[in-house]
């Protein structure tokens, strides 16, 4: 496929991408990542899907108006574009981002009233859930070989969230006994990294909840 080498076919390839890729990018950030929705290629498509059908939109409600006020007459041609600067880059503004704006916001919004609150959550995953508001506490963890593995999680600490791998930093490690309760803070403890992947358990203990023999 070569590069567009016109400004006309420049500006037709804008049409026809534009509006979807602002349409997919504002329901990414509104509804938050979706698991099913990670695949670059399914994005493109529907980012695609989407402008098509804007498109089709644009042509049918004021198609004739959009020629009529573009070319400015048959004497200017296309080159009218050039001639009222102001005027396209306000027709770009509203056909390529207020447009599909509005469109992104209001499906969205639809889809939030239709599906109830049991159904439908923003947080993609249950990890991400866990910690979006967790304010301090200990965390406890049962590694996949039975050793158990704990420390702070406070200010300085750090969960990742989706689509990242989930991996939790704390900021101090605790010696733990092999019943999984917490003795004492680490000396010279720096922090303690853990991943999901290599537990098979995780807890979260608050202060209240267990002696903390030093400060954390």
């Amino acid at each position: 496929m070569s590069a567009p080498s016109t400004v006309l076919q420049l500006a037709l390839l804008v049409l026809v991408v534009l509006p979807g890729i602002t349409y997919q990018f504002l329901r990414e950030r509104l509804r938050g990542p979706v698991p099913g929705e990670q695949n670059l290629g399914e994005r493109v498509a529907r980012a695609l899907v989407a402008s098509l059908v804007l498109d089709a939109l644009y042509l049918v409600l004021i198609g004739p108006t959009l020629v009529r006020v573009v070319r400015g007459g048959q004497k200017h041609g296309w080159s009218h574009v050039f001639r009222e600067p102001r005027l396209t880059g306000l027709l770009g503004l509203v056909l390529f981002v207020l447009v599909p704006a509005f469109a992104a916001f209001l499906v969205t919004r639809r889809e939030r009233r239709r599906l109830n609150a049991a159904r439908y959550q923003a947080t993609p995953t249950a990890w991400d859930q866990m910690f979006r508001k967790q304010g301090s506490c200990f965390v406890r963890v049962r590694m996949k070989d039975g050793s158990w593995a704990g420390g702070w999680y406070g200010k300085d600490s750090y969960a990742t969230s989706y689509p990242h791998p989930q991996e939790l930093y704390l900021e101090s490690a605790w010696m733990m006994d092999g019943e999984g309760a917490f003795l004492r803070r680490v000396d010279g403890s720096g922090g303690l990294f853990v991943r999901s992947a290599d537990t098979d358990y995780l807890e979260i203990v608050r202060p209240d909840d267990t002696k903390r023999g030093d400060d954390a």
